[in-house]
């Protein structure tokens, strides 16, 4: 009987415990995430997404990327490059950390730097919103990874979006 008992409260527990409330802005985007939207999205005066997407595979190849995946019909680029990650200070505390410590200390070694393209029609009909991400993965000496993160440098955005208005204009024009 102690037992019914003991496993009647634990469901009657469980239950009361799902009845908890849910916090009102649990799916309200933070301030920071609204200002990296903003950053990484630019509009184009165009409804051909197709356009849009084959001018940024053409600049991301430019850039040295790979694409990895090119999915038109959704509207997606993805790509990726390998760089080094080697900072001659890093370096140079590595080794001193490593003669005080009498053991190899690890540095960053390679990155791979990742970026995603995507369109997306907006509802005036004659234009379309491209938002671009990028992100590195970084991997120390002793090929663990160090850092993982998306680059949040508006540098970055404004030339790659620089440089995307001026093939978009070209691929527009034929030249």
């Amino acid at each position: 009987m102690a037992l019914k008992v003991k496993a009647l409260s634990l469901v009657l527990a469980g239950i009361l415990a799902g009845c908890a409330s849910i916090p009102q802005d649990i799916l309200q985007p933070s301030p920071e995430s609204l200002e990296e939207r903003q950053l990484q999205t630019r509009r184009f005066e165009t409804e051909d997404e197709a356009k849009l997407l084959s001018a940024s595979a053409t600049l991301l190849q430019d850039l040295g990327f790979t694409i990895t995946k090119s999915v038109t019909s959704l509207g997606v680029i993805t790509a990726s490059k390998d760089r080094s990650a080697v900072e001659a200070g890093q370096v140079a505390l590595a080794v001193l950390l490593s003669i005080l410590a009498q053991q190899n200390v690890p540095y960053d070694e390679t990155q791979k730097m990742r970026v995603s393209v995507v369109t997306q029609p907006l509802g005036d009909g004659k234009s379309t919103a491209v938002r671009v991400t990028f992100q590195r993965i970084v991997w120390n000496t002793h090929k663990q990874i160090s850092r993982r993160e998306q680059l949040s440098d508006p540098e970055i955005y404004q030339e790659f979006f620089s440089k995307l208005s001026k093939a978009v204009f070209l691929e527009a024009h034929q030249l």
